[in-house]
C-alpha cells in the first residue's frame, strides 16, 4: 500500500546506516517491525507477577510421574 510520510530524513539515514539497510523501504521496515514486536513483548511483562505458583510443586516428581 503507497504511503506517503514526511520522515526526518537525519532519523532515516542513522536507521540505515544502524541497521545496515540499503534503501529507506528495509529501514522502516524493520522499525515497524521491532515496535510491534517491543510492544507484544510489554505485554508479556506485565504479566510477571501477577500469576500465582505453587511453592510446593516438584518438577522433578512430576517429570518422573509423566515417565511412568
Amino acid at each position: 500500500m503507497p504511503t506517503n510520510l514526511a520522515i526526518d530524513d537525519r532519523l532515516i539515514a542513522e536507521a540505515k546506516r544502524l541497521g545496515r539497510h540499503r534503501t529507506k523501504k528495509e529501514a522502516v521496515n524493520a522499525a515497524l517491525d521491532e515496535y510491534v514486536r517491543r510492544r507484544k513483548q510489554q505485554k508479556i511483562v506485565r504479566l510477571f507477577g501477577a500469576i500465582d505458583y505453587d511453592e510446593n510443586y516438584d518438577y522433578k516428581a512430576e517429570r518422573k510421574r509423566k515417565r511412568a
